[in-house]
């Protein structure tokens, strides 16, 4: 869990900056479809999660 949780943050981290540098992650361009605020929630909901899991497992080994 620990390694997801370092993936999903990693992956949310490089979607939240991508879109102000004018370039997208080809898988989460569906996301766009809901408007930019939607999008930016789910973006930053999915480095939350990743941030959790890794805090919460990353004693555990």
């Amino acid at each position: 869990m620990k390694e997801l949780g370092i993936g999903l943050f990693l992956v949310g981290l490089v979607a939240l900056v991508l879109p102000f540098l004018g370039m997208k992650f080809m898988f989460l361009t569906w996301i766009d479809q809901w408007g930019a605020t939607t999008s930016l929630l789910i973006r930053g909901g999915i480095t939350l999660l990743g941030l959790l899991l890794w805090l919460s497992f990353r004693n555990r080994d």
